[in-house]
């Protein structure tokens, strides 16, 4: 399978470490199956930190995943009550604990519509049910998240892309 990842420099060695810690699934490394998904997050990064925009092609095994049993979560395309509050636990600045333990996580990206509905949940206005219900009509763009050494083994760079 092939994932895309937008950025503002090319990476030859993943670091797990350089991503922000507080993101939807943790501190890792992000990857998309849609190639345009990638091209606005590179065009943002660009923008945001210099550089110049490129989207890396991944290959990924999915079925070696599975064979060499790495623990990971998969998220359905659509808003959940599961995924709102595994959201809510990453994002959590004030939490001292390691929000999971997956190797590989994939589900909807939390973009600033989705923000909303997180801030009600977390605000307790909504119920996390709730929160998801009012998401069901929005299409989200999908990620994947690689949090650990052993997943990254798992992804070889294809191609580079610079966007003009």
């Amino acid at each position: 399978m092939k994932l895309y990842h937008g950025t503002n420099h090319d990476i030859d060695t993943i670091n797990l470490t350089a991503g922000k810690r507080f993101k939807d699934f943790g501190q890792g490394f992000y990857l998309t199956p849609n190639k345009a998904t990638a091209e606005r997050m590179a065009r943002k990064k660009a923008k945001m930190f210099g550089g110049e925009p490129l989207i890396l092609e991944y290959e990924f095994n999915a079925e070696q995943a599975e064979e060499i049993k790495l623990k990971m979560m998969k998220f359905p395309e659509k808003a959940n009550a599961e995924w709102i509050r595994f959201i809510d636990r990453n994002r959590d600045r004030h939490s001292g604990a390691t929000p999971h333990q997956y190797d590989i996580v994939t589900g909807p990206i939390a973009d600033d519509g989705v923000v909303v509905q997180l801030t009600n949940y977390k605000n307790e206005i909504l119920t996390p049910e709730e929160a998801a219900s009012r998401l069901q009509d929005k299409y989200l763009d999908q990620q994947y998240y690689f949090g650990t050494p052993k997943a990254l083994e798992l992804l070889k760079k294809t191609h580079v892309w610079k966007i003009n």
